[in-house]
């Protein structure tokens, strides 16, 4: 299943994070975007946010953490994957990635990196849990995303922060297999 994800960010290793409608119908035109990250939404809105994601071809990921009136246990995911359909979810809490895991979704779970602290979190966090990527934020550290493709055996995303072609060849030159943003102008670079 990791695959068919990877050939897709191979294909375009940008990834659209939608956090608004706007955004949502902008990267669905948009040949080259193959993933969508789903930043926003509710639950009575999901279910319509991932239907048009899935429709346009492409992967719907939801960060599960951001959907409003879901609650921080392990049924939000089934309740994301009967639902809405969704193919996978983002989260920061190991729970929630295990869960979406027993449920064959796609797994990304996402690290802010803000101190040495948060840094050496991650192989902790990744020994209760092993998510098929991780995503990186900020991600304009070439320097700590190099050390994390080292340190972890995990296929690394980063987001945050990336706003120009520099910033998307840095982070794939240190390691990262792609990039989120949900700045429209990084969509078609």
């Amino acid at each position: 299943m990791e695959q068919k994800f990877y050939d897709m960010v191979e294909a375009n290793p940008v990834i659209a994070a939608i956090k608004d409608t706007h955004g949502l119908e902008k990267c669905c035109r948009l040949k080259e975007i193959k993933v969508i990250f789903i930043l926003y939404g509710d639950i009575c809105s999901i279910t319509e946010i991932v239907k048009k994601v899935r429709q346009s071809g492409k992967l719907a990921i939801v960060h599960v953490d951001l959907i409003a009136g879901l609650s921080a246990k392990e049924i939000a995911v089934d309740f994301i994957k009967q639902q809405s359909g969704a193919d996978g979810i983002i989260s920061t809490k190991p729970a929630m990635i295990r869960r979406a895991k027993e449920l064959g979704m796609y797994t990304i779970m996402r690290f802010f990196i803000l101190d040495s602290m948060a840094y050496e979190n991650i192989e902790k966090q990744l020994a209760m849990v092993r998510p098929d990527f991780i995503e990186i934020l900020p991600g304009v550290m070439p320097k700590i995303i190099r050390k994390i493709c080292k340190m972890v055996k995990i296929q690394v995303i980063v987001g945050g922060l990336i706003t120009d072609k520099e910033d998307i060849v840095a982070a794939l030159d240190a390691g990262a297999i792609s990039v989120s943003s949900t700045n429209p102008k990084v969509w078609g670079m």
